[in-house]
């Protein structure tokens, strides 16, 4: 029989999007057919005065080739696992016997999510890799679930060298990062995630405290647009459009992110607005609206992460988690109660996010 040949080389990446891009997309932002302002305001969706606001800024505004090379300063590869080509930046720390870290982004953001901690975690050795299906790597072409991403990471890390490493992950993040843990626990130091374990639901017997904490997440996400609900059912019919055009994806983005900065009115008040735009473009360049849904249209209902208890877990901020819910399944051993920011930390508090996630891995070594 035929031999298999698996491939293991790692090339170097550059991001440089073509010029006609960059064309297309400003003659779509021009072209834009703006709907009409509903009553209610924000109560209807993104409105169309701020989201004028934002297209303006992204058509005139906004530098992307500026934005293109500090990306293209973070050192870049490729490497195929799996049959997939995935895409992650590489930075070492000068210190060579450092320990080494994998962050994994959210949803939906992409590698983008920590470019401004990288120069806080200098001390580590990072990989940061897209999850298949986001920005440059390769979308999965069949069912994919987080425990083959998870396994895919870890073959990752064994590629670069990496013995023993900890795993990082907020959002999409939380669910990947235990994953990584359950394919290689005798590597991995430890779990860090941003939050998402401990979550109450109506199934837990909780206290009365414990219940307010479920109304009041209850409360929050009557609010919000049920993103998995949506992707899980019709992923390919929204891509169309998001794919399409620029504004619409651009609108999708921005009601998502306002959602997730719960600390502040919108989302440039917490997150560095070019980053909110890096983050935007990378969808429209790649095309990756759609096939970053994968692990919404593959489940039959939303759940919280679960995480592991092969490796101990540190959490960045535990509320509104509850801990006693979240030791079921983890070996909770950071769990702090008041750090500052919303969702994607990283990007909202990079320096202490940064410092919180040493102190976690600087404990277990």
């Amino acid at each position: 029989m035929p031999s298999v040949v698996v491939m293991t080389e790692i090339r170097e990446f550059r991001i440089a999007i073509p010029q006609a891009d960059l064309d297309d997309l400003a003659d779509r932002l021009d072209r834009t057919r703006w709907a009409a302002q509903l009553p209610g305001g924000r109560a209807r969706g993104v409105e169309v005065a701020w989201l004028r606001e934002w297209a303006a800024y992204w058509r005139d505004g906004f530098d992307w080739r500026a934005q293109e090379a500090r990306l293209n300063a973070f050192p870049q590869f490729m490497t195929e696992i799996d049959g997939l080509d995935v895409h992650f930046l590489h930075v070492r720390s000068q210190d060579p016997d450092a320990t080494a870290l994998l962050l994994v982004h959210g949803w939906p953001n992409s590698f983008v999510e920590f470019v401004a901690v990288v120069e806080h975690l200098r001390h580590f050795h990072l990989v940061i890799p897209s999850i298949p299906g986001f920005a440059f790597s390769e979308a999965p072409r069949e069912r994919f679930t987080v425990a083959d991403a998870g396994r895919m990471f870890a073959t990752l890390m064994d590629r670069l060298g990496y013995g023993r490493y900890g795993v990082q992950g907020g959002d999409l993040g939380a669910y990947l990062a235990p994953e990584v843990a359950k394919a290689a626990p005798e590597h991995v130091v430890g779990v860090y995630v941003n939050g998402g374990l401990g979550f109450p639901t109506e199934d837990d017997d909780l206290t009365d405290d414990e219940r307010q904490t479920l109304s009041w997440m209850a409360q929050w996400s009557s609010g919000s647009v049920d993103h998995h609900s949506l992707l899980r059912v019709a992923p390919q019919t929204f891509a169309h459009a998001w794919n399409d055009s620029p504004v619409g994806l651009l609108a999708w983005m921005l009601q998502k992110f306002r959602e997730f900065a719960v600390t502040v009115e919108l989302p440039e008040q917490a997150i560095d607005r070019d980053l909110l735009l890096v983050n935007a473009a990378l969808y429209w360049f790649t095309g990756t609206s759609g096939s970053s849904s994968w692990f919404m249209y593959d489940n039959e209902r939303f759940a919280w992460p679960i995480g592991q208890d092969l490796v101990p877990t540190g959490v960045y901020s535990g509320p509104p988690g509850i801990r006693r819910l979240a030791e079921r399944h983890n070996r909770v051993v950071h769990w702090p109660e008041d750090n500052p920011g919303g969702h994607f930390v990283a990007m909202e508090e990079p320096v202490v996010f940064a410092k919180d996630l040493s102190t976690f891995l600087g404990g277990l070594r």
